[in-house]
């Protein structure tokens, strides 16, 4: 192959899958499952050296990040919590000789299961997890500390979990100014940081209280603020201060970094979805993948797979349906399992809980299945290196 310098970054439930294409984007080669099998929420990787971090675990594995330095060649884990296996392990010799354990003991005991969101934003790599707290890594994730200004913020005794918990699952960056930090915890919100990290604002506002009506469903607006069961957050390049975001209860998008929020969903056939994504240059363009609602089976409306794209900023919404599915589709996008690249034509992936990956490299007009029979993909990240 050509050129291999363009990486498919994929978390499942049965570890780490790396996809590496060629120059034109129409051949990939997989290597995988890594990370020893743990369930991995979310990988990333730095474009600057190439390093690419795993976050995951579980009640069986604790929480920890993965590292690999060789393009997923080979891996190390730094192990946050404990899980079963420690009890375990301590209490079974041959056990702890099989598995290789030895009674260390782990940095924040057993404070959280799992890491769930991972971020570089300057030199410091940030970790999300479950129950909601952020880390930081000031040496590329070998030693975490916990931001207590966050998990001790004056309104974290109201937030309630969402459906998978209390859980710190997007941590978005200004390219510009690694000071500035948004995360979204569900459900409790969004929150941002223009100080490093040192204080946060909760940044949920409508940006037009008193036209949102009355909703029935818990997870939607009220109060003159958003549905607080954020899925998942975006923020376009540059000085635009825009983000969006795809609710448990609507598509958003915020002009003035997140202090107020307008309502975009009309035009889309669900106010439910999981993933959201912007386009790398133009901030008015934008992907997501509406499903059928929360109970209703989570699925693509009438069992028709489409992204949805809007190039006015949620304004208008086309379905792009070439190449998808079109019949009997019941998998679901979870929040984190939509990546893209910055090539021009801008490239787009997603990957399903049934175990497939679709790419576009043609700005989601249409689509090819690139791989299939996977485990459940719960995070589809880019990764590309000069």
């Amino acid at each position: 192959m050509a050129d291999q310098r363009l990486f498919i970054l994929l978390g499942t439930t049965k570890g780490v899958f790396v996809m590496r294409g060629d120059a034109g984007r129409r051949v990939w080669r997989m290597s995988g499952p890594h990370c020893d099998g743990w369930p991995i929420n979310h990988v990333i990787g730095d474009p600057r050296s190439g390093t690419i971090w795993a976050g995951g675990g579980g009640e069986w594995n604790g929480a920890g990040v993965w590292r690999s330095t060789d393009l997923g060649e080979t891996w190390t884990v730094v192990r946050l919590t404990k899980g079963s296996m420690d009890d375990w392990a301590a209490n079974d010799p041959d056990f702890a000789a099989m598995i290789g354990w030895t009674e260390t003991p782990l940095p924040f005991e057993a404070a959280f299961s799992q890491v769930w969101s991972l971020c570089a934003s300057g030199d410091t790599l940030y970790a999300g997890t479950k129950p909601a707290n952020l880390l930081a890594s000031h040496d590329g994730g070998v030693t975490w500390s916990r931001l207590e200004s966050l998990t001790d913020h004056p309104s974290a005794e109201s937030w309630s979990p969402g459906a998978a918990g209390l859980v710190l699952h997007t941590i978005v960056p200004d390219s510009s100014d690694p000071k500035r930090l948004w995360v979204g915890i569900s459900a409790a919100g969004v929150f941002a940081t223009e100080d490093g990290g040192a204080t946060w604002e909760r940044r949920n506002r409508l940006s037009n209280a008193e036209s949102c009506g009355h909703h029935d469903h818990p997870a939607a607006p009220r109060d003159g603020e958003t549905g607080h069961c954020v899925h998942n957050m975006v923020r376009t390049q540059g000085d635009s201060h825009i983000l969006y975001q795809q609710n448990h209860h609507g598509v958003w998008r915020s002009s003035d970094d997140g202090r107020s929020w307008e309502d975009i969903t009309e035009g889309l056939p669900s106010t439910f979805g999981f993933p959201i994504r912007v386009h790398p240059r133009d901030p008015h363009t934008i992907w997501t993948i509406p499903l059928n609602g929360d109970s209703s089976g989570r699925y693509p409306p009438d069992a028709a797979a489409a992204v949805w794209k809007s190039t006015d900023g949620g304004q208008g919404w086309q379905a792009r349906r070439d190449g998808l599915p079109q019949e009997n589709c019941f998998f679901t996008v979870l929040r984190q399992a939509m990546g893209g690249d910055t090539q021009d034509p801008a490239g787009i992936y997603f990957g399903t809980n049934s175990g497939s990956v679709f790419a576009s490299s043609n700005e989601g007009d249409s689509w090819d299945e690139v791989a299939r029979h996977l485990p459940t993909i719960l995070s589809v990240e880019v990764l590309e290196l000069p």
